[in-house]
């Protein structure tokens, strides 16, 4: 399997090594061993939903590209999530200044007028 996919893998539960995982969806675990796999992976429904899915490819070959896909689309997402932010940042700041200002003049105001009348 490509470095991609186990990169990818590593994110599921820890205590599941990548190699079995590997082997597993493979089929190259013993019984023992693939009942053992199962019984860590009822534990964690996450990686039993991930396992599920990557079973249900056909052409296990594909596996690498389909990877490669989901990276190139994440990097997207969290790009354009990135600019959105950084945009939100930019226009959030002199509304923020005004309110400050606002506030700092009108407290002036309320404090000559107590001044003045008190």
């Amino acid at each position: 399997m490509s470095d991609d996919l186990k990169d990818i893998l590593s994110n599921l539960n820890k205590d599941i090594e990548q190699e079995k995982l590997l082997q597993y969806l493979n089929r190259h675990l013993t019984d023992d061993e693939q009942h053992a796999f199962e019984k860590q992976m009822n534990d964690d429904e996450f990686m039993n939903d991930a396992v599920e899915g990557l079973q249900s490819l056909e052409d296990k070959n594909k596996i690498a590209d389909i990877v490669q896909q989901m990276n190139i689309g994440l990097k997207k997402q969290l790009d354009r999530k990135k600019k959105r932010k950084q945009k939100r940042k930019i226009a959030e700041q002199p509304l923020l200044l005004f309110s400050i200002l606002l506030l700092l003049l009108l407290i002036t105001i309320a404090y000559l007028v107590i001044k003045k009348f008190g």
